[in-house]
């Protein structure tokens, strides 16, 4: 009997893959009428439901070129996508998207936009992997389920948005998590500390949060006294904003060794953390036990309650890492920008700065010196030394002159005798 009845379950499931099932369209159209654009559409939904999907969009794209002013042309556009949606796979999930996006485009105050959005939102959810592998397809969903409340805060997908939102948070809080963790067993107290504060910070709804801020105390504590601040913040945010928490009671006593004041608990808090335990998600011990066959990660721990992070936080740096004190040893911190030239002769009228020797370049980046700055201390150069010449040559001369008048003193003059003619004065000649 139970043979007999395993076979029966496995010939459902066959047929059932094979496409033997019909499953209605979700946006027809109920007007009746002969239009040949609305026999075209009908035509195009009826195959979508049979799983003849080319056939759909051969049909659906000849009713878009043929009758490109039909009051079912947006209809027909997001049958095109709802098609390749239903097809799956790899490349029809990523042309839906494309597709979804156009119709947004083109379409934005429809209300099956919003439907789109939500659709564009569960192709990268359902495409997401274990917390431990890549995360690209988990932060792709967040940021098109955030899409999706930004942009249609009024459609009646805000609620299930939310919700997918908190669940996708989950699983990137939990992966950052390990990475913290690992850091804090580690022994690598400074990388913990930063990664752990991180994750609070960024979501506060993840259902670890609590535990974080114990271990991210326990890292500042192993740091040393000078981050007792870090440290008692830590505590005091444990026990003010998850006061339910298992590790309050010790976050407590830490606070109270610490000589620091203890915070009342947040009433808010309270009733968030209690409501969280009364309705957090049971699942089944078949669910348990089949975890590891699943492609994604486990979400039944996620928040219920509670606004979801709608911004992304710049990540802080480790505590240890040296950071520069001002603009002086931080370098250029300011943002680079470009603009169109203002003359477009200017290639033709200044000089190229590649025609430049490097030695001169070399040696004008070594003295901080403009071009304007070196040309005129090149001259003021120049100059002197024509002025050091010049006087270099007249004190030459100078002493030539002087050689000239002046005795040799390496040869004494002879002394003449008194009574020698030569030697006699003019007047006693004569």
């Amino acid at each position: 009997m139970a043979r007999h009845i395993l076979v029966v379950t496995l010939l459902a499931g066959l047929l059932t893959s094979c496409g033997f099932h019909r499953k209605k369209y979700e946006d027809p159209i109920t007007k009746d009428t002969k239009q040949p654009d609305k026999v075209l559409y009908d035509k195009a939904v009826n195959d979508i439901e049979h799983g003849r999907y080319e056939v759909a969009r051969i049909t659906l794209n000849t009713m878009i070129n043929t009758y490109d002013q039909s009051e079912f042309l947006a209809k027909a556009k997001l049958a095109v996508a709802d098609s390749w949606y239903r097809e799956g796979g790899a490349a029809g999930m990523a042309q839906a998207e494309a597709e979804y996006k156009d119709f947004i485009l083109f379409y934005p105050t429809m209300e099956e936009a919003a439907e789109s959005q939500e659709k564009i939102c569960m192709i990268h959810y359902r495409e997401m992997e274990k917390v431990d592998r890549d995360a690209s397809q988990a932060l792709r969903a967040e940021d098109e389920c955030r899409q999706l409340i930004v942009q249609f805060p009024n459609s009646k997908y805000v609620t299930e948005a939310q919700q997918l939102l908190r669940n996708i948070q989950e699983a990137l809080a939990e992966s950052e998590y390990l990475v913290g963790n690992f850091y804090y067993k580690r022994g690598d107290n400074s990388a913990a500390a930063n990664r752990l504060a991180h994750i609070v910070e960024q979501y506060p709804l993840y259902s670890k949060a609590d535990l974080a801020l114990w271990e991210e105390g326990q890292a500042y504590g192993k740091l040393g006294t000078r981050f007792r601040r870090q440290e008692g913040d830590a505590y005091s945010k444990l026990v003010r904003e998850y006061p339910l928490s298992d590790w309050a009671d010790d976050a407590t006593k830490k606070l109270k060794d610490m000589e620091l004041p203890v915070p009342e608990a947040d009433p808010a808090a309270v009733a968030r953390m209690q409501w969280e335990k009364d309705n957090r998600l049971k699942t089944s011990t078949y669910y348990k036990a089949t975890g590891l066959l699943r492609r994604g990660p486990d979400m039944s721990s996620a928040a219920r309650s509670g606004s979801p992070a709608m911004t992304t936080l710049k990540p802080s740096v480790p505590p240890l890492v040296p950071q520069p004190g001002g603009t002086s040893a931080a370098g250029f911190t300011g943002d680079v920008t470009a603009a169109p030239v203002g003359q477009s002769n200017a290639l033709d009228t200044k000089p190229d700065a590649r025609a430049n020797p490097p030695a001169a370049g070399e040696a004008a980046a070594a003295t901080g010196q403009t071009g304007d700055a070196q040309s005129q201390a090149q001259g003021s150069q120049a100059q002197q030394t024509s002025t050091d010449t010049q006087n270099a040559a007249q004190n030459g001369k100078k002493a030539k002159k002087n050689k000239k008048q002046k005795p040799n003193p390496a040869q004494p003059a002879v002394a003449q005798p008194a009574d020698t003619p030569a030697a006699a004065p003019s007047s006693q000649t004569k």
